[in-house]
């Protein structure tokens, strides 16, 4: 037998496959940004000043960095927003990842909001 044969019924994954059906390409996506959108909102609540002006970050050093980091973190978060992920294999894991991060991601940001 040859080492590369393929069985009947064997599908092959190829991520690099440019033919990424339309669905899985939107529903990858939107996935992915509704999560990184609510990691960014659950970011900026988390990070923001206990006091609510600002002229109070000065009097404690660990709330300006608390608010550097997460600012930082809300920053990169809505950069990665706009990268999208190369290869088609992505996009559904993706899919996956969203029946459980979805959910968990939106009763994280009602209990901190």
């Amino acid at each position: 037998m040859h080492a590369n044969t393929k069985f009947a019924g064997h599908y092959d994954k190829n991520p690099s496959d440019p033919k990424l059906p339309f669905r899985i390409w939107i529903g990858g996506t939107a996935v992915r940004t509704i999560f990184l959108v609510i990691l960014t909102v659950i970011t900026a609540r988390v990070a923001s000043p206990q006091i609510e002006h600002f002229s109070s970050l000065y009097e404690a050093p660990g709330g300006l960095i608390r608010v550097g980091l997460g600012l930082a973190l809300c920053l990169w978060t809505i950069v990665h927003v706009f990268i999208l992920p190369k290869d088609a294999e992505a996009f559904r894991t993706w899919i996956r990842l969203g029946l459980a991060l979805l959910p968990l991601s939106s009763l994280c940001a009602f209990v901190a909001w």
